[in-house]
């Protein structure tokens, strides 16, 4: 999944795809909390940020930001309040 190309993926495909990581995410970092000597665990976790790293860099490198305190870096000019949001379109 690292070296993924959105190529011609409309905003709200690559946006569930976003979601899909960041929730596989929480989930074993949830598992962590009370299994912090659970290696195979780590692992999987390490590999979950980095596929949520780069897809989250590929989506905002075309689409624009995701989060507006911070997380991410803004091309000019502001793109925060550009539209239509993944989720709105048809």
């Amino acid at each position: 999944m690292g070296g993924e190309n959105f190529g011609e993926v409309k905003p709200e495909r690559s946006f569930k795809k976003n979601s899909r990581s960041g929730i596989c995410l929480c989930r074993v970092k949830s598992f962590l909390d009370t299994n912090p000597e659970h290696e195979e665990a780590l692992c999987d976790y390490n590999k979950f940020t980095e596929e949520l790293m780069n897809l989250k860099n590929m989506y905002e490198a075309r689409y624009g930001p995701l989060t507006n305190f911070g997380g991410s870096p803004s091309r000019f000019p502001w793109q925060w309040i550009e539209e239509p949001w993944p989720w709105e379109e048809d």
